[in-house]
């Protein structure tokens, strides 16, 4: 049993991937909220896989399966490339060519040994692409104003501040949960209607500015490294 349960979790991952091609084959039949939507689904996988995974001893339970590999082939692909090609085909920045920068960012993000840390923060803006498109298109950004956006998100995956791991971090730890959870309920009811509110949308930004304000105070809260021998 522990087994089977095992491999249903990382099959709960991998369903991400799957949602992941579904989004990408209604970001290119030009059906820009379903696409929305199933982003959307791919990040509440995301934001649970861990909790059942621990729960389930995966790593105990089968040790020649690498559920974290998995789990990062996951998150690149639905973070970084599916919001890549709605980037693309909505129009969203002034060239196409454009997307090309926070695909690379990302590569060296992902690539990074501190990527996340032992004590549980990602090292760098942890390219919550999805998030960032799906605000482009429902607040309908101009192609300008996107443009710069991208870039300095893309600038801030190479900056080694600490961003917090909502499930994991340890500091603020029922809040984060509770008002992040609160987010991804009230941004997908937002997502999925045929005409959001401006004004709902706005006070929606309220979840990703508890992240960042709580990740930058921790930031300045760290100790100073210790002085050379």
């Amino acid at each position: 049993m522990r087994t089977l349960a095992s491999w249903c979790v990382h099959a709960y991952t991998a369903s991400s991937a799957v949602f992941g091609v579904w989004s990408i084959l209604a970001i290119f039949q030009q059906e820009y909220r379903l696409a929305i939507y199933l982003m959307m689904l791919t990040l509440v996988i995301d934001s649970t896989d861990g909790a059942l995974a621990r729960w389930a001893d995966v790593r105990g339970t089968i040790p020649w399966f690498d559920g974290r590999r998995l789990d990062d082939i996951c998150d690149f692909f639905t973070y970084v490339l599916v919001p890549a090609c709605f980037l693309v085909e909505t129009g969203l920045l002034p060239h196409p060519a454009w997307a090309a920068v926070p695909v690379l960012a990302s590569c060296y993000g992902f690539s990074r040994d501190d990527a996340k840390t032992p004590d549980h923060f990602f090292t760098g803006w942890p390219s919550y692409w999805n998030v960032v498109v799906m605000y482009f298109y429902l607040m309908d950004v101009g192609p300008q104003t996107a443009l710069w956006i991208t870039l300095v998100l893309s600038a801030a995956i190479f900056v080694p501040l600490r961003y917090i791991y909502p499930s994991r971090t340890r500091v603020l730890r029922p809040l984060s949960l509770t008002v992040l959870g609160l987010w991804v309920l009230g941004f997908s009811w937002i997502a999925v209607r045929p005409d959001p509110s401006p004004v709902l949308l706005w006070l929606s930004l309220l979840g990703p500015g508890y992240y960042f304000a709580l990740s930058m105070a921790l930031n300045l809260r760290r100790p100073p490294p210790p002085e050379p021998a």
